[in-house]
């Protein structure tokens, strides 16, 4: 058996337009020559290839580690959701039967905190408006909703648009015996949706503005993003201020004793630590959440499994089994992961089908590089480099059957809407990747590269009148998928191929017939 190498180029895919693609404007002498000489395909990486609703849907990591690590397409995220939303099941579930009989019988508040946008990453607004409609028919008689600023998964300086939809919806529904408003806010990257214990202080600070009403005073929402973009206003609503909004120098929406909180994203990855803050007790330390109310917690899903987080969740999340590393398990092949803390948990929790703890402790080593706490756009390079390092190390060492690493670079710094900034992260991955080959080539191991999303190859929004504008969501466009190996003639397939036919792929390589369940293997060998 020939150990197989698995790079994620995370972000970066393939496009025809060149305005704002800092893939192509990149330096890319290795991708370049590989494509050139060796046997490639494009994947599918949105919509249906990975359980979202529909094809408008872009792709992300979580998703897209979910599919390239268990070979399957599930239903993902917003399409649980909808189709519970659809069927009653979510207002029929014990759960928000709970919530609500809560605040009834306290007349007490009921909270909404989550992302305010129809991205279909994390959250989608509509969402959040059916649940609103519903515990007004429940007779809940108080609700207050915390907003979380996107401008990442659509477009940089959307947030005016969620905010009226909101506000539209909210005066319809307003009466005499129904009051809901918005409490709080502020920019996702700013507050609240950390992940990974990269910036705990984040966390802190939505808990502040959330929890406590600590914060600069606005008297609603569009005052605040108005104020924001009056001193700045090339600011992206991701990195938008925390606010909070107050009535006569009072905080309208703190969070106290007898209230529920429903935090409605539905994508773990950034709600865990809020979670955490939630349900934890006095052995929480990450920071002095100060005087913690008594409240009914819960999750539009729950977050992760293995730690039962959190107790309390609205939508069955899917059940993902039969995943490539067990598989490799069973045929007792020690496994090598890597990534720095941005994309660690996708190379890991997400590619074992969102499972926090290895399958087979003594066959899976997980390495993790600590990621700066910057501004991705002022080191594009990120950790790349280390990651390689530690990757051709694992690479010579003999120990392993297979290999894998995820470079955040295409993502996080696409996510920043910098071009110059993206065309160096990407050309800082082209570098890495030249290490990587050599490395692969003088071990005689197979190497594959991909992707799990677009990013950085559309940075610009093109307006009708041609006005460029930063992009800063995921795109719709496919991603490369690269076989590697100067000593087995390989080639791929015809056809339409996604992230799910890439682990079928590493099965066939690794001379393992792939489970029944997924999808077929890419690759034919000659």
């Amino acid at each position: 058996m020939k150990p197989v190498v698995f790079i994620v180029m995370d972000g970066i895919a393939f496009s025809n337009k060149p305005e704002g693609n800092a893939v192509s404007a990149a330096y890319t002498p290795n991708l370049d020559y590989l494509m050139t000489h060796h046997a490639w395909t494009s994947l599918k990486t949105h919509g249906t290839a990975v359980g979202l609703p529909n094809d408008d849907d872009m792709g992300n990591s979580e998703v897209g580690h979910n599919a390239l690590g268990c070979g399957q397409i599930y239903a993902q995220g917003a399409k649980l959701v909808n189709q519970s939303i659809d069927s009653g099941d979510m207002f029929a579930s014990n759960i928000w039967k709970q919530l609500m009989q809560n605040v009834c019988d306290n007349s007490s508040t009921l909270h909404f905190i989550g992302l305010l946008s129809d991205g279909n990453v994390h959250s989608n607004i509509d969402h959040l408006i059916s649940m609103i409609r519903q515990a007004k028919q429940d007779k809940a008689a108080k609700v207050r909703i915390h907003v979380l600023l996107d401008g990442r998964d659509v477009s940089a300086q959307s947030a005016l648009e969620y905010i009226d939809k909101l506000e539209d919806a909210l005066a319809s529904l307003n009466d005499n015996d129904f009051d809901v408003q918005i409490a709080s806010g502020g920019g996702r990257q700013v507050i609240t949706m950390d992940r990974y214990g990269a910036n705990w202080g984040m966390v802190k600070a939505g808990w502040d503005v959330h929890i406590h009403g600590t914060g600069e005073q606005y008297a609603n929402a569009k005052d605040a993003i108005l104020t924001a973009r009056a001193a700045n206003p090339n600011v992206i609503d991701q990195d938008l201020s925390p606010f909070v909004i107050a009535e006569n120098g009072e905080p309208v929406g703190k969070i106290s004793n007898g209230d529920s909180v429903v935090l409605f994203n539905f994508r773990g990855d950034r709600a865990i630590q809020l979670s955490q803050a939630f349900e934890m007790g006095e052995d929480f330390d990450k920071f002095d959440r100060g005087v913690v109310p008594n409240v009914m917690f819960a999750g539009m899903l729950q977050y992760d499994g293995d730690l039962m987080l959190p107790k309390n969740f609205l939508v069955q999340p899917p059940k993902i089994e039969n995943t490539l590393t067990e598989l490799l398990c069973k045929h007792n092949i020690p496994q090598f992961a890597v990534s720095e803390t941005q994309k660690f948990g996708h190379m890991t929790y997400f590619w074992n089908g969102n499972r926090t703890e290895p399958f087979c402790a003594d066959l899976e080593h997980w390495l993790e590089i600590p990621s700066d706490i910057i501004p991705f756009e002022q080191r594009p390079w990120m950790q790349a480099a280390k990651i390689t390092d530690e990757l051709i190390d694992a690479i010579k060492s003999n120990k392993y059957g297979f290999l894998r690493a995820n470079f955040p670079n295409g993502d996080m710094v696409g996510h920043t809407g910098s071009f110059h900034a993206a065309t160096i992260a990407v050309s800082a991955v082209d570098l890495c990747l030249g290490r990587i080959i050599d490395a692969a080539k003088e071990a005689d191991v197979t190497l594959i590269i991909t992707a799990d999303h677009g990013n950085a190859e559309e940075m610009f929004d093109i307006a009708k009148d041609g006005v460029a504008s930063p992009k800063t969501a995921h795109t719709l466009n496919h991603a490369p998928f690269i076989i590697v190996d100067y000593n087995k003639k390989i080639a791929v397939k015809d056809g339409e191929f996604g992230l799910a036919n890439v682990a079928a792929t590493i099965a066939e390589l690794l001379d393992i017939k792939p489970h029944e369940s997924w999808e077929e293997s890419i690759c034919k060998l000659l």
